[in-house]
């Protein structure tokens, strides 16, 4: 990427190691043009750097696996084992100290 398209406050990635952040400032050292990101306050070389796009993809498949999760506690708690295991406490509570 050129300097001339980096902008302030454009989301990047470093693909080397995957790390992606806003840019927060460009900085030029000895003829090199450098940006920090924000997300670990480092300087990257910006010919190094690509535009990062956002997906919404994980926040939907989270949101899918907690309705999974949410129906199978539910099952569970209405079945006969947790109902049984119930009966076998005397609900008291020995924090053992």
């Amino acid at each position: 990427m050129l300097a001339e398209e980096m902008t302030l406050g454009m989301r990047v990635r470093y693909p080397r190691t995957g790390t992606a952040g806003k840019v927060l400032r460009i900085e030029e050292i000895r003829g090199v043009s450098f940006a920090e990101l924000d997300s670990t306050n480092l300087l990257y070389r910006v010919d190094q750097l690509i535009p990062a796009t956002v997906t919404d993809r994980t926040t939907t498949t989270a949101r899918e696996d907690a309705k999974e999760i949410i129906a199978r506690e539910r099952e569970y708690a209405a079945g006969s084992e947790f109902q049984d295991s119930l009966k076998n406490i005397d609900q008291s509570c020995e924090g053992g100290g």
